[in-house]
């Protein structure tokens, strides 16, 4: 049975999921580097949904959601970079990888309706 979720929801869990995973993953300079990108680009991806939710006008709007665009694309960067030297995680990421490119699209579309 197919999750449904909320967009709010569905950015908050992703950002969960990221967490859980940088938890597993252990600590060292390349690491540690990559995992603080990937944390912040993941939260980010939420935190500006919300704020689009809060907007003032149609501009500010469109403003968020490509923020939220972006930092969805980043964070699948990151994920990709993580996958690269830690590739016993492979089966934890590429998931995230996908959510990340599902929420690049889903982002993108709201973008069109909205201008």
């Amino acid at each position: 049975m197919e999750k449904h979720y909320d967009l709010e929801e569905r950015t908050e869990e992703y950002a969960r999921m990221v967490l859980f995973l940088c938890k597993k993953i252990s600590k060292n300079i390349e690491n540690t580097e990559l995992i603080k990108q990937e944390v912040r680009a993941a939260g980010s991806v939420g935190a500006n949904y919300i704020e689009a939710n809060d907007s003032l006008s149609k501009k500010d709007f469109a403003l968020r959601i490509r923020i939220c665009r972006k930092e969805a694309k980043e964070s699948r960067y990151w994920l990709r970079l993580l996958t690269s030297i830690n590739p016993e995680f492979e089966n934890d990421i590429k998931p995230l990888i996908q959510e990340s490119t599902e929420l690049m699209n889903i982002f993108g579309a709201i973008l069109k309706k909205s201008v």
